[in-house]
């Protein structure tokens, strides 16, 4: 029985999903696919490519850079996370992406981005076939927010944010045969989507893709149709769902440091708090399929020691170098 991983975004709270990936690596937890959709695309690929505290190091180095997310970039470039600095210069040059051992895990990756002709999902499975700069620029699309991105054309698509037409893949991940899913979800129990107020804002910026404007309308309806379906799962033990217990006091864009290690300590908080549970979902998959799927590995102490003291770091004193913190 194979197991997946299903990443919800968020922008920036997709930290918080960033904390629970790192200590799963930590414990050698295994999955045999992923998805990822937007923030939980960019930050997921680094689970795929076995890089604990990427995700973090990098956004505690260039939290406040305005290279990485500004008005300033907004107004020159269209885009409020720079999309050369982000999605290009951060993985080849300032925190290298480790695209050998990304190529060499045999978990299958998808994103998910939405076709802005059609207002439908386009999933996208990542491998050794794709040129490098391709699969960076599916992750922007994955990522690009309507409003504050431009429309990414990539594979013959034109496209934006995922989460516009599929914010939680889990049917997806199960149409894919993935019957044991761990969900992480970055809105805590209860929440119920609300229409968008920027509405007459989108209609007029998107005005040339009327499905895209539909899709983003409608977005309220299907998000909470997603979440009652993952509650459905999640009680007939199809998968097993992490969410904060709380409101994360963070928004989807943020330069606070504090606020982005805070959410980050909080995920791996619950990571670990949920980890035996986890390991019985695994262990039951595997025992009714006998596959090797959620296979349980220990790594060596050293990294864990090494995020701890990252976390325990004070935020003046966070290296400005990613070298100096890895």
């Amino acid at each position: 029985m194979k197991t997946g991983l299903v990443l919800e975004g968020g922008g920036i709270r997709g930290i918080f999903t960033a904390g629970i990936l790192d200590v799963l690596m930590e414990e050698g937890i295994e999955f045999d696919g992923a998805v990822g959709v937007s923030a939980g695309a960019a930050f997921g690929s680094n689970y795929k490519s076995r890089q604990s505290r990427r995700a973090i190091r990098y956004n505690l180095r260039f939290a406040k850079d305005p290279r990485y997310s500004s008005i300033r970039s907004l107004l020159a470039t269209g885009n409020l996370f720079n999309a050369q600095f982000c999605y290009h210069d951060i993985p080849e040059k300032h925190d290298p992406f480790d695209w050998e051992a990304f190529y060499k895990n045999p978990m299958e990756f998808y994103l998910v981005a939405t076709d802005v002709e059609t207002g439908k999902p386009v999933y996208h499975l990542c491998d050794e076939s794709e040129d490098k700069y391709d699969i960076l620029e599916w992750f922007r699309a994955s990522g690009s927010m309507p409003l504050v991105s431009r429309v990414v054309e990539v594979g013959g698509y034109k496209l934006l944010d995922g989460g516009v037409a599929d914010s939680i893949p889990l049917r997806f991940m199960e149409e894919q045969g993935y019957e044991r899913n761990l969900v992480i979800l970055t809105r805590p129990a209860g929440y119920v989507k609300q229409p968008n107020p920027l509405m007459p804002v989108i209609r007029r910026a998107l005005s040339s893709y009327p499905e895209a404007v539909r899709a983003i309308g409608d977005r309220h309806i299907f998000y909470n149709q997603e979440l009652a379906y993952v509650r459905q799962r999640e009680a007939g033990k199809y998968a097993f769902v992490i969410r904060p217990e709380g409101d994360l006091d963070i928004g989807r864009i943020e330069h606070d440091r504090l606020k982005i290690r805070t959410v980050y300590k909080e995920g791996r908080r619950l990571a670990r708090r949920h980890l035996s549970a986890i390991r019985r979902f695994l262990a039951a998959a595997k025992t009714e399929s006998g596959s090797t799927s959620g296979s349980i590995i220990r790594n060596a102490p050293s990294e864990e020691t090494a995020a701890i003291e990252l976390l325990q770091t004070p935020v003046e004193e966070i290296p400005v170098h990613a070298e100096e913190i890895a």
